[in-house]
């Protein structure tokens, strides 16, 4: 489900999971600094570098796709905590007869296509990685309502920030299981340090470029989950 606004959710409840305790494991106070301190400068300078092509992505989402041009989402973060995600909106508003939406296959546009398999609807996620909602590398962050599917084991992967790409991204990307996805998330989480970050993202930027493993024909990450346990 799509959200135009955030609303607050007391997930906890409503979805009957444990939310980890307040202060997530770390891997040591200095190299989370480091990645903090990383996430801040490569995030601020993007978006400066990125502004004419934020602005002219907007344009076109706002003339093709209609308004908003944002998509907001409620998503956990780290410690499972809840924060509002923003990416380029996708789809078209397309309601059948009886006044509920259609498909997403309905109203994924050519263009919203194309802004999902090149990932530019990902881009405006920098300003939650300048906000400190996520990092630039870590576990993507999923569907609140799919917190009560995830083992002792998976639910590992919110002890980091979520990031716009990830051990799981450069390693298959959408054309590997939901398991072996959780399987590179906890090792990241085990292992990740600035150096790691910086390979990461690298081999992201490679496999944009070539378009490896994307899927661009439903919701990001939010499809067929059931069948990951």
């Amino acid at each position: 489900m799509m959200f135009d606004q955030a609303r607050p959710i007391d997930y906890k409840r409503n979805l009957g999971v444990t939310m980890l305790r307040d202060t997530p494991p770390s891997k040591g106070r200095r190299d989370d600094r480091l990645k903090r301190g990383f996430d801040v400068i490569a995030s601020l300078a993007a978006l400066i570098a990125l502004s004419p092509v934020l602005l002219a992505i907007a344009l076109l989402v706002r003339l093709r796709l209609g308004s908003p041009v944002l998509f907001r989402q409620v998503r956990p973060g780290l410690g499972a905590r809840p924060f509002e995600m923003i990416k380029f909106r996708t789809m078209l508003d397309a309601v059948g007869s009886d006044g509920q939406p259609l498909s997403d296959a309905e109203r994924l546009t050519p263009f919203g296509r194309w802004l999902r398999s090149t990932s530019l609807d990902e881009l405006p996620e920098l300003w939650n990685v300048l906000k400190g909602d996520m990092s630039l590398v870590g576990p993507r962050p999923l569907a609140l309502a799919y917190l009560s599917l995830f083992s002792e084991d998976q639910m590992r992967r919110h002890e980091v920030l979520p990031g716009i790409t990830g051990w799981a991204q450069v390693n298959g990307r959408n054309a590997i299981s939901w398991r072996r996805k959780f399987e590179y998330d906890v090792w990241y989480v085990d292992n990740h340090n600035l150096w790691l970050d910086l390979r990461i993202i690298l081999m992201t930027l490679v496999i944009v470029a070539a378009r490896r493993g994307a899927r661009a024909g439903g919701q990001d990450e939010v499809e067929s989950f059931n069948g990951a346990n």
